[in-house]
C-alpha cells in the first residue's frame, strides 16, 4: 500500500505547483493549460483514494486474516 500513498503524494504535490504557478501568472495562454493539468490532478487524486478504499473494502469483505482481528484471537489461544 505504501506505493498507493507515494501516487497520492504526488498528485497532491502536482496540485500545488500548478496553484504556485497560477499566483504567479496572468497570462490566459498560460493560465488556461495550467488550470486544465491543475483540475486533472484533483481527478486523479480522488481516484486514487476511491481505489484505495474500493481494494481496502473488498480485503475486508474476504476477511482476510491480517484484517480480522477474530482470527488473531483463535490462533492465539
Amino acid at each position: 500500500m505504501k506505493s498507493c500513498s507515494y501516487m497520492i503524494a504526488a498528485e497532491q504535490k502536482a496540485r500545488k505547483t500548478y496553484d504556485n504557478i497560477l499566483r504567479l501568472i496572468d497570462d490566459p495562454d498560460v493560465c488556461d493549460p495550467i488550470k486544465f493539468l491543475r483540475q486533472r490532478e484533483i481527478v486523479h487524486y480522488q481516484r486514487f483514494g476511491e481505489g484505495l478504499r474500493i481494494v481496502t473494502d473488498k480485503l475486508n469483505e474476504k476477511n482476510f486474516y491480517a484484517f480480522n482481528p477474530a482470527v488473531d484471537k483463535i490462533t492465539h489461544k
